[in-house]
């Protein structure tokens, strides 16, 4: 019964950190998600989406490689402001990140997509 409640709690945890980091991605960029792409926009749906499983291969090796709860929060604290700090350091390098995203540049959601993916998967490992 300990390894279901454990599996329980380590699922909730995972869901409301994924929550906080969308939430939080979402006030963070100058553009509206959501309503572009409730509006097909295929550029914000790749950018939010490459975050969303950057930050999640962070969450899935810290799950594996901590051994309490404390470790784990610090583990995605510390992967919510890598996430954070590379968006802001990518798109001002590229400078027109918001016009890009919200004109449907698809090639360039997945570019930023791509690169919140690649910086997770280094993230990710590091925690190993």
């Amino acid at each position: 019964m300990t390894a279901i409640v454990n599996y329980v709690i380590h699922l909730f945890l995972a869901a409301v950190l994924l929550i906080v980091f969308f939430k939080a991605y979402t006030w963070l960029t100058p553009f509206d998600e959501m309503m572009l792409i409730r509006q097909g926009n295929h550029a914000a749906a790749l950018t939010l989406g490459g975050a969303m499983l950057g930050f999640s291969l962070t969450i899935a090796s810290s799950l594996l490689h901590t051994s309490n709860y404390q470790e784990f929060f610090a583990w995605a604290a510390g992967a919510m402001l890598v996430q954070f700090a590379a968006y802001i350091a990518v798109t001002y390098m590229l400078r027109m990140a918001k016009d890009q995203i919200e004109g449907g540049n698809s090639a360039f959601g997945a570019l930023l997509g791509a690169i919140s993916l690649s910086v997770g998967g280094i993230n990710a490992a590091c925690i190993s």
